[in-house]
């Protein structure tokens, strides 16, 4: 592997993670590799996002100097499930050279596995795993799910209701779009060429929602909020990664505190969250700042109802809240209220970063689970 004139540090502090030696590489974003060594997880500065090729030498160079860490070898290369990610291609490079297996670790499972490694939980544990987008089991995209977890196991027990991407990728560095998509599903569609006027796009975008090879479907939460930030006018075109999802953050902590609106929302016997009446009811909102407000009150306690009932069917009381969208702390902070009064032991991110930042952690505890048959 090609390595940087400076070797990137590896953490001083790290987690305890008892368990068979492996290196975990991460994911496309915020890729940050790390390795257990002498029942330690060792993570790696981050390289940042695997979208060039400085991106990339500085996520080889990190590989280079988790593997001259002192201990026994790795027995294993766990890396995310998408086989097109350099960090998946790396791992399975290296796995190939050190002669020890690749273990693919579904993005979400990584997520919420990597916070019960953090509190030292063996599971079994529920989760919400909300983000902006990681591959699932079934070749869609995810982002919105909830999840068993127990050890190598996970199973999906629900997920958010799909919103369509309009044009793919591109709805993602494109809030409009997904406001579009929500107008399109909530029967409204002939209002998105006039409100999006300003994008030349927006007259044809009706034929393309409808079109499941132009807009697949996507189960995240992050695009959610970019459909939010779109609707009451807070954002339309990221120019950063998550510009929408600040901006609508930023105008709730404005506006203050409201109720959440219980009739908002709707959990079907699938398991499936919808979400779509509260977008709609955006999509009305006159003051940015109080619908900003009423999107997170109400997404918070439908999320901990989501949770709550599964906790119950499942009776495990022990639940975890992993993936970026819980950086958003006005999210996290009311759904642990709503939570915590429904008698539920909550686990969260503390040392490590809930997006894809602390993914390794996730990858190498459930390659340990795979190696030890558990």
């Amino acid at each position: 592997m090609q390595a940087c004139t400076a070797s990137p540090a590896v953490a001083d502090r790290p987690l305890a993670l008892p368990g068979p030696p492996v290196l975990a590489t991460g994911a496309w974003f915020e890729s940050t590799p790390a390795r257990v060594a002498g029942d330690r997880l060792h993570r790696a500065a981050s390289a940042g996002d695997l979208i060039d090729a400085e991106a990339c030498r500085r996520f080889d160079a990190a590989l280079d100097a988790l593997l001259e860490l002192p201990g026994e070898p790795p027995r294993a290369i766990a890396h995310d499930l998408h086989p097109d990610f350099q960090s998946t291609r790396a791992a399975r490079a290296l796995a190939e050279r050190l002669q020890v297996p690749a273990i693919a670790v579904q993005h979400h499972h990584a997520h919420l596995a990597a916070v019960l490694a953090e509190h030292g939980h063996p599971g079994p544990a529920l989760g919400i795993a909300a983000d902006g987008v990681g591959l699932g089991d079934d070749g869609a995209a995810w982002g919105g799910e909830l999840l068993l977890v127990d050890g190598a196991a996970c199973t999906r027990l629900g997920h958010l209701r799909a919103l369509p991407l309009p044009g793919g990728d591109r709805a993602a560095r494109e809030p409009w779009r997904m406001a579009a998509a929500a107008l399109q599903l909530a029967g409204r569609g002939e209002e998105i060429a006039a409100r999006f006027a300003r994008h030349g796009a927006a007259a044809q975008l009706v034929q393309i929602i409808d079109r499941p090879h132009l807009s697949p479907p996507s189960t995240s939460l992050g695009r959610h909020f970019d459909a939010a930030a779109a609707l009451l006018g807070l954002c339309e075109v990221n120019e950063t990664g998550a510009q929408a999802a600040i901006a609508l953050e930023s105008a709730a902590r404005a506006h203050g505190p409201v109720a959440p609106e219980s009739d908002a929302w709707r959990v079907t016997a699938d398991g499936t969250l919808n979400l779509l009446p509260l977008l709609v009811r955006l999509a009305d909102e006159t003051d940015a700042a109080r619908g900003a407000a009423r999107f997170h009150a109400t997404l918070a306690a439908a999320c901990a109802d989501w949770l709550a009932a599964a906790a119950t069917a499942q009776r495990i009381r022990t639940v975890a809240l992993g993936g970026g969208c819980f950086h958003n702390r006005l999210l996290t902070a009311a759904l642990l209220e709503h939570l915590a009064a429904a008698g539920l032991v909550v686990l969260r991110p503390e040392r490590l970063p809930p997006g894809d930042a602390g993914l390794a952690a996730g990858q190498a505890w459930v390659a340990q689970r795979i190696l030890e048959g558990n």
